[in-house]
């Protein structure tokens, strides 16, 4: 029995570190390279600012049914390296407000050039902006589209070559939106209003205009159309890719690796919800308007230049002669900030638009812990003091479980004696010595596993934290105090260069800095509180698994570090004040007096 229940107890602990190791530690590592992948690839484009653009492929895209009407987009076979050279191509009207800078392409009136003003690649200063939005030329091409689909009684209709014309203002910004003209042979006159708010949602509202002397029908197309994906490998702690949410089926989240398989995927109709691509912290959808049902669709395209592609139809719009009808969409480009997405979901009707930031299965946990967290902020002004503040708050919650178990353990301690006493007088009947033992815990009112839960209910609330520094926003380059400018990535410093006195570059698997190394000698300190576990396995699990989660905690991100040493003091304080309460004998400095002693020898 005895060996047995050792026997479960070890492949427990082991399943929960090679979890932790599978789910937490590959994640930070992935930020480095996407942060390190950006901003080669933005090098790579300075240095190639030569480079010409090349021709365009004579035929186009044609999406299956029931979208089949919406127009192709041309691909280029070649993109052009330089920015501005792209920008340069085509005629625009700019783009300016407290977020957001770039402009409008009149071709299409494509919404193809947003630079986030208040992001910046780097945690450096001087580090270039996010452009999140970007022309077709480029190999980062992404950008939406809004037109129309007619036919031949409607002449030609808005599309991705129209040449708008713009009136009057040519600076769009929150107080000044523009006006796009389009007239067709056929007497239809196309009115583009565009108007921006102070942060990152376009509202595009077009008026058609009938003065031919029949009726005209039409449908509403829009599109967002990406021609690269992230540069790091996708992971299932976070979503990024196709996104939306419509229709009864509700959220879709489809990875790039899904839909290159799938190629397209349907749902059904809807008259009401949104539609997208989106990264980890920046995202651009469409909302389309809600008078008219609408067929939802995701897809990659692998003709000419391979392009991911989220875009809706509507049903045909009837424009009497003589009359005007009006059709809005929203449009979305920008940084997923949680107060701003909640407030476009609430103020613009927008349905679960929450969604778009991935909180995980276990919202239930995550929200609340952002929430506290960022209300922490608010008040301290440092997210660093905040996840500390939370830290004791939680602590506070758990308070009389911990109490519960660290009076257990102080008991176990109490019992001792008795305890190697039952193992001398039973030591060659295992199953007798198991039964004593099971009757003195029950005599005696302790629970032998007591010690572990002060560390397992830690555990949702870990995640929960992970997740916070992971998907937000808000944490993103969010200082701490001294050498920690980043607490979504981990700690930089290293001991094995003597935290950069020595001027050489360490492996990653060596980066073990400060807080990692305070961390692991918190939860040293904390488990030698605790009795040395009698039988050998357990105490060498207990002795070697702070030396474990220092390396795997060393590429987490600094603040869960932060947190968890944070933890760890207080839970050493809780529990030496409960023992001194309990009169047992807090043996922290014997335990590791006993720990480095040297033990005799057989012979001895």
């Amino acid at each position: 029995m005895e060996n047995n229940r050792n026997f479960f107890i070890t492949i427990a602990l082991s399943v929960l570190i090679l979890t932790l190791w599978q789910v937490f530690y590959m994640n930070p590592r992935i930020e480095t390279q996407r942060e390190t992948a950006r901003i080669e690839a933005e090098r790579v484009a300075q240095e190639q600012k030569a480079a010409q653009p090349a021709g365009t492929t004579p035929g186009s895209a044609t999406p299956a049914a029931p979208q089949a009407g919406i127009p192709g987009t041309p691909t280029t076979q070649a993109a052009i390296a330089d920015r501005a050279q792209a920008i340069a191509g085509s005629g625009r009207v700019a783009l300016d407000t407290p977020s957001l800078k770039g402009s409008i392409n009149l071709t299409g009136a494509r919404i193809d050039d947003i630079s986030l003003k208040h992001y910046r690649v780097t945690v450096e200063p001087n580090s270039p902006v996010i452009e999140l939005l970007n022309p077709q030329a480029l190999p980062s091409g992404f950008y939406g589209e809004i037109g129309f689909v007619g036919s031949e009684a409607t002449g030609a209709v808005p599309g991705p070559d129209t040449v708008w014309t713009a009136e009057g203002n040519q600076t769009l910004t929150p107080a000044t939106p523009i006006t796009l003209t389009y007239t067709n042979e056929k007497g239809l006159t196309f009115k583009r209003a565009i108007a921006v708010d102070e942060n990152y949602m376009f509202t595009v509202t077009d008026t058609v205009t009938n003065a031919g002397s029949a009726d005209v029908a039409l449908s509403n197309y829009g599109r967002l159309t990406r021609f690269d994906k992230p540069l790091h490998a996708s992971t299932y702690v976070l979503h990024e890719g196709l996104i939306g949410v419509t229709g009864t089926e509700g959220l879709q989240e489809i990875s790039y690796s899904t839909i290159e398989d799938d190629k397209q995927v349907l749902p059904g109709k809807s008259t009401d919800g949104w539609l997208g691509i989106t990264d980890k912290y920046w995202a651009a959808t469409l909302v389309p308007s809600g008078k008219q049902p609408f067929q939802p669709r995701f897809s990659y395209f692998d003709d000419g230049r391979p392009r991911y592609q989220a875009d809706y139809l509507t049903d045909p719009i009837t424009v009497a002669a003589g009359q005007s009808a009006t059709v809005e969409t929203l449009v979305f480009a920008g940084a997923k900030e949680v107060a701003k997405i909640n407030a476009y979901e609430a103020d613009r009707q927008i349905r679960q638009f929450e969604l778009l930031i991935d909180w995980g299965w276990f919202y239930f946990i995550t929200k609340p812990m952002f929430w506290l967290i960022d209300n922490l902020y608010k008040l301290l002004g440092n997210f660093g003091l905040a996840i500390l503040a939370t830290t004791v708050i939680v602590k506070a919650i758990f308070f009389p479980l911990a109490n519960k178990s660290y009076k257990s353990m102080a008991n176990m301690k109490m019992v001792q004696p008795k305890m190697l006493e039952i193992r001398e007088k039973y030591a060659d009947d295992k199953m007798k010595q198991q039964q004593a033992m099971m009757e003195l815990y029950k005599t005696e009112k302790i629970n032998p596993l007591a010690g572990c839960w002060p560390v397992l209910i830690q555990i949702p609330v870990f995640f929960a934290l992970y997740k916070v520094l992971y998907v937000t926003i808000e944490m993103r380059h969010a200082p701490f105090f001294g050498w920690i400018h980043d607490l979504a990535a981990p700690d930089p410093t290293s001991i094995f260069n003597l935290f950069g006195l020595l001027p050489w570059g360490v492996p990653a698997f060596l980066m073990i800095g400060v807080w990692p190394l305070i961390m692991g000698v918190t939860m040293f300190l904390q488990m030698r509180m605790n009795p040395t576990p009698p039988d050998p396995t357990q105490a060498m699990i207990f002795t070697w698994m702070p030396i474990l989660f220092t390396f795997m905690l060393a590429s987490f991100p600094a603040g869960l570090v932060i947190y968890w040493a944070w933890n760890n003091s207080l839970s050493i304080l809780q529990q030496g004040v409960i023992m001194k309460r309990q009169g047992a004998k807090i043996e922290l400095w014997d335990n590791l007096v006993a720990l480095f002693k040297k033990k005799p020898t057989p012979a001895e």
